[in-house]
């Protein structure tokens, strides 16, 4: 599997103007990095996000938004979203919004 090209061309031009935006192969796509922090990955059909995880259990009653899950266990702070929901600007935008308030509250990975 690989990245959807045409979302994550979306993405570029949603980060255009945020500082420190780094791009990266992982998670079987393509990785946003945001101050040198997980912002937001592109998949083949969606988006996984760090988001505020006070956030998370409300986000993912919405349509298309699931928990990351991962060896069986929920990722907290990790959501996807489904391509299928994202068709319009103002929904990519509040999408993208909810990753690029945490990120300055986020961790830094180890390395």
């Amino acid at each position: 599997m690989s990245a959807n090209e045409k979302l994550v061309n979306r993405i570029r031009a949603a980060l255009e103007t945020v500082p420190k935006v780094k791009e990266k192969t992982m998670f079987s796509g393509i990785t946003f990095m945001v101050d040198d922090k997980m912002c937001i990955s592109v998949g083949p059909d969606r988006l996984m996000l760090r988001i505020d995880p006070g956030k998370q259990d409300e986000l993912v009653e919405l349509e298309g938004c699931k928990p990351v899950v991962m060896k069986g266990r929920k990722m907290k702070s990790y959501i996807h979203v489904d391509e299928s929901v994202l068709q319009t600007k103002k929904k990519l935008d509040y999408w993208i919004g909810l990753a690029l308030d945490y990120n300055p509250k986020a961790k830094r990975s180890r390395r």
